[in-house]
């Protein structure tokens, strides 16, 4: 569709959490985001993005990064055009999926189907239980009555996730289970933490190594999928560094957009990974585009509305396990 020109509104939301979230190295009592709305006459298009805290993209910087373009903005741009304009991150994030909604109101057609998709289908995802004691770590895992997956975090500390790992499998035996490291292992420590996981049945194990360290984990046998999260953040560090790597995790945040992400699926798909699609958090506005992403994973975590203190409405929905987002939330049936 061709570029028209748009009024840009631009804010920033504090998104505080209903509870401090901790993994390895970090503790969030919120998740501010940057939220961009593009108005077209009558049709409207929204996005929003949390941004990436591990590489000090933070929605303060996000909002000038995109003030700054605003004359170019609002002149009128795609989404093609704006990966050339935007690295990747939140703010390219939060524009691109404006103008997906926008371009879905305009042509009167669900973004899912703008992506190449014949349909939607509610999505299996894990349901996220933060770093903590072992007993209560088992105790939030048990109180998700209605999970299916479950997705840990862990911090490093070798005897501590075992007692973590062990306690969550013995509260939950019949879910699927994968562990988030955060980073938090080494070459040395991992090999030691890698039977546990096995004997629990962990089915994935996410960012075991420190961003710009994946040679660490060579000559380390890859008993169960190893994830990359912090790693790939881009189209170009899929290709530089997926060797290291079993699935990889797209987050629209570190990609900078859905359009990016879908591509990145792609290329995944054709260097023979499974593909997962995770947030940073987030509103439903936040997960909705994530969700069409979801469509062509195979590991879906799109928990993030459900850890803040109070999400949108309309919101996506978690049933049996599952999120579905409909129309109504971002798309051709969505209002600002």
């Amino acid at each position: 569709m061709t570029a028209q020109p748009v009024e840009l509104e631009l804010h920033n939301e504090p998104l505080p959490l209903s509870a401090p979230f901790r993994i390895a190295g970090h503790v969030f009592s919120a998740m501010p985001a940057t939220v961009v709305t593009l108005r077209a006459g009558a049709h409207v298009g929204r996005g929003e993005a949390a941004g990436v805290y591990y590489t000090h993209d933070h929605p303060d910087t996000m909002l000038a990064t995109l003030e700054a373009m605003r004359p170019r903005i609002e002149a009128g741009l795609d989404r093609e055009t704006l990966r050339t304009l935007l690295p990747a991150g939140g703010a390219r994030n939060a524009l691109d999926a404006a103008l997906w909604e926008l371009e879905s109101q305009q042509a009167g057609m669900p973004v899912w189907r703008l992506a190449g998709l014949d349909g939607v289908r509610p999505l299996l995802t894990t349901f996220t239980v933060g770093a903590d004691d072992p007993a209560v770590m088992a105790d939030r895992a048990a109180a998700y009555t209605q999970a299916r997956a479950l997705k840990l975090k862990l911090t490093g500390d070798a005897d501590l996730d075992t007692a973590r790992v062990r306690a969550v499998r013995a509260r939950c035996p019949a879910a699927w289970i994968g562990v988030d490291a955060n980073q938090g292992y080494d070459g040395a420590s991992l090999p030691g933490l890698l039977p546990v996981l096995l004997e629990a049945r962990v089915a994935l194990l996410e960012q075991p190594c420190v961003r710009d360290r994946e040679h660490e984990l060579d000559g380390i046998a890859r008993a169960l999928p190893f994830a990359a999260d912090e790693s790939i953040l881009d189209l170009a560090e899929l290709e530089a560094r997926h060797q290291y790597f079993d699935v990889i995790n797209i987050k629209l945040d570190k990609c900078g957009g859905l359009t990016e992400g879908l591509l990145m699926a792609r290329r995944a798909r054709a260097l023979g990974k499974q593909v997962m699609v995770g947030n940073m958090c987030g509103t439903s506005l936040a997960a909705a585009p994530a969700f069409v992403l979801g469509q062509f994973c195979d590991v879906v975590d799109l928990d993030g509305p459900i850890f803040l203190r109070q999400d949108r409405t309309p919101s996506v929905r978690y049933t049996d396990g599952h999120i579905w987002c409909g129309d109504e939330v971002w798309g051709p049936s969505a209002t600002a």
